[in-house]
């Protein structure tokens, strides 16, 4: 393979990983207009366990798990695909869905930090300055939301408690990944147990606190929920492991510096976010803390 073609087969699906997870924060936003969050996310999760099943078969991979194999899946489907997403979409009727993806870019923080605690990966120096530069970044952007946004600071401050609970939630499920257990068995069939178990618990804790199914029959609804159950899960899942194969992991996670780039020029664009001095100045220290951050993960 020349270096020509195997550069276009890390940047074609570096581009879809990023363009794919940069639309489906604002699709999540249209998701909350009728339809109760835990039924949305039960839909969408269902919808890519079926997807999965389906690339698994058509991949020939075996769906068989033994019994700890589907315990890790009950796991990770209850830290990534319930706790993480009830969290997220909740956290997106009080903040625009561009502030909460960049909340997001901090993943890795808490994912190092996890990471150190359980299995004792150092952390250097540069990476610790990054994501304090990160931080502040962020915090200047929620701090022009706490002042700016339409709905009351309490309603603001519920956000960003939602949106940490949903990230500490998300590291959690990344971390999994790196036991022991994770890496004996079929990544795509533990992607698919996941997401079909986090649907019926979703199911579940949807018809416990909100009663039986809602279903609004709406196109953009419709849409959205393939469009995130099918792109922004079945695709994207697996182009983003190829990279992390292909690329190794630190190089993999620039997708989440770029990701909410994107997410909050759509947010500009369709939810009329307005930029101040405050917000874009903690923009730019958000992607440049993270890029000095993922630069020491990925050296």
């Amino acid at each position: 393979m020349t270096d020509a073609s195997a550069n276009r087969g890390i940047i074609l699906p570096f581009l879809l990983v990023v363009l794919i997870w940069s639309s489906t924060w604002i699709v999540i936003r249209d998701q909350l207009a009728a339809v109760p969050p835990s039924w949305s996310v039960c839909y969408r999760f269902l919808l890519g366990g079926i997807g999965m099943a389906l690339f698994a078969r058509l991949r020939r991979v075996p769906l068989t798990l033994p019994w700890q194999g589907l315990a890790f899946a009950t796991l990770l489907g209850l830290a990534q695909f319930v706790l993480n997403f009830n969290f997220v979409y909740r956290a997106e009727h009080y903040l625009t869905s561009g502030v909460v993806a960049t909340v997001y870019a901090l993943l890795l923080i808490p994912n190092s930090l996890l990471a150190w605690i359980a299995f004792r990966q150092p952390v250097s120096r540069s990476f610790i300055l990054g994501s304090m530069v990160a931080i502040v970044g962020i915090a200047m952007l929620l701090l022009r939301e706490y002042r700016a946004a339409p709905v009351s600071s309490d309603a603001v401050l519920l956000g960003i408690a939602l949106s940490t609970a949903g990230l500490f939630s998300a590291s959690a499920a990344n971390v999994m990944q790196g036991m022991d257990i994770a890496r004996r068995l079929p990544m795509v069939a533990v992607l698919t147990w996941a997401m079909l178990i986090g649907s019926g618990i979703d199911a579940v804790f949807a018809w416990i606190t909100v009663g039986p199914p809602v279903v609004e029959w709406r196109a953009g609804y419709l849409f959205g929920i393939a469009w995130l159950g099918i792109a922004g899960s079945v695709i994207t899942f697996p182009l983003y492991f190829q990279l992390i194969q292909r690329m190794g992991a630190g190089r993999a996670a620039y997708t989440s510096v770029l990701i909410p780039v994107i997410a909050m020029l759509i947010s500009t664009v369709t939810e009329g976010y307005r930029w101040t001095t405050l917000s874009l100045a903690g923009g730019l220290l958000a992607v440049v803390g993270m890029g000095i951050a993922l630069r020491s993960k990925a050296t």
